[in-house]
């Protein structure tokens, strides 16, 4: 058996430019074939141009807000409401606007809930003093397509940002449940608890013996419940009383009283946010 090497660089390099021969031939081994690649700026740079979009961008501004409970609410038709009472502690305040040019895209970074000077650290009490800013407890960003208009130390109001019927998508952790069995985390059923039965509770098979031999990835098993980031889309807002500072909003929010929300217009493709 012959094994093939390439000994001619004159002829080859014509046909490709981007690859280097040996011009030692062996019996043995084939030269390697040293092959020019792009560096990783490149590759990322034309990836980039390709997806468009990259990271996840919101519809507009948002707020973030303070979740105090639910209630009733009686539209004037008679109708009955249950929504979610939402109040705002001081803050809202613009605490950086990220632009193209400094930090590689579009972002307003805002802060809540106001603390004393104690409770933060030097770096961060440095960061908000350089945007003139109060001490804040809680800073999130929102990433937008155009950031003119915004400056920092600037007050967001939610009434002139939202109206009563707009609809918004709302984020916040879930209340924790702890450890939790398959009933109460996956809602599975439960065995007879008469006729002889031994299996009330229990999860029962989670794969065969010999074949595959393992328990497949992600089965529903039980283990911690909640505490966990979440978010809920196309809420409306029913009411917005700006005497009492408060807002309504159809449905419920994530977490107990007291708990942060993050509120955002909706996304809905097409609408408010490109197709691409």
């Amino acid at each position: 058996m012959s094994i093939l090497s390439i000994s001619s660089p004159s002829s080859s390099s014509a046909l490709f430019p981007n690859v280097s021969f040996s011009s030692k031939s062996s019996s043995l081994l084939t030269p390697p074939l040293q092959i020019a690649t792009p560096s990783l700026a490149v590759a990322k740079n034309h990836k980039n141009q390709l997806t468009g979009i990259t990271m996840s961008m919101e519809a507009g501004i948002g707020v973030m807000a303070t979740k105090l409970g639910m209630m009733s609410f009686f539209e004037p038709t008679g109708k009955v409401v249950p929504v979610t009472v939402v109040g705002f502690k001081e803050g809202n305040i613009v605490t950086q606007v990220k632009t193209q040019a400094t930090d590689g895209y579009d972002a307003v970074q805002i802060g809540y809930r106001r603390v004393r000077d104690r409770k933060l650290t030097k770096p961060e009490m440095g960061h908000l003093q350089k945007a003139g800013s109060i001490p804040l407890r809680h800073l999130q960003e929102f990433r937008l397509q155009d950031v003119q208009g915004f400056e920092p130390n600037q007050k967001l109001l939610f009434d002139e940002l939202f109206n009563e019927g707009d609809i918004v998508d709302v984020s916040g952790t879930t209340i924790g449940k702890g450890f939790q069995g398959g009933i109460k985390r996956h809602n599975f059923k439960r065995g007879q608890m008469t006729h002889g039965s031994k299996s009330h509770r229990a999860l029962g098979s989670i794969g065969a013996g010999t074949t595959p031999g393992r328990v497949y990835k992600g089965k529903k098993m039980p283990g911690r419940m909640g505490g966990t980031k979440t978010k809920i889309r196309k809420l409306k807002i029913v009411k917005i009383d700006k005497e009492l500072n408060v807002v309504m909003i159809k449905g419920a929010l994530p977490g107990k009283p007291g708990n942060l929300l993050r509120i955002a217009p909706a996304k809905i493709v097409g609408k408010n946010i490109p197709k691409s």
